[in-house]
């Protein structure tokens, strides 16, 4: 799995791009506004080299699974956004399905 830490990567930019764009306050404080292209510029960069390495359907999935988990997770502990159990379930169901390609795609 000499791709993991370049997945990891590629979802760290997203999911700080992703918390600038809350920051960025609708495009109204600039700092937070340029690093959030800063970093999403990061990350398709990281998930374009990844992509080379794993198949696309596997990548992206596992790109944005992982990405809106922490998401969800920083929304909620820095954010105080609701975690409801419908939200923990529909999670848990975005990650299982992202695990279901996986084993697909292992097996062919």
């Amino acid at each position: 799995m000499s791709w993991l830490p370049l997945l990891l990567l590629a979802v760290a930019f997203e999911v700080t791009g992703t918390t600038c764009m809350k920051l960025s306050q609708g495009f109204t404080r600039p700092v937070p506004s340029v690093l959030l292209f800063i970093f999403y510029g990061l990350s398709f960069g990281c998930l374009t080299m990844l992509v080379k390495r794993v198949d696309i359907s596997i990548a992206y999935a596992l790109w944005s699974a992982i990405g809106t988990a922490a998401v969800a997770i920083i929304g909620w502990l820095v954010f105080k956004e609701t975690m409801t159990p419908l939200k923990v379930a529909s999670i848990a169901l975005i990650i299982a399905g992202v695990v279901g390609l996986r084993l697909v795609g292992a097996g062919q």
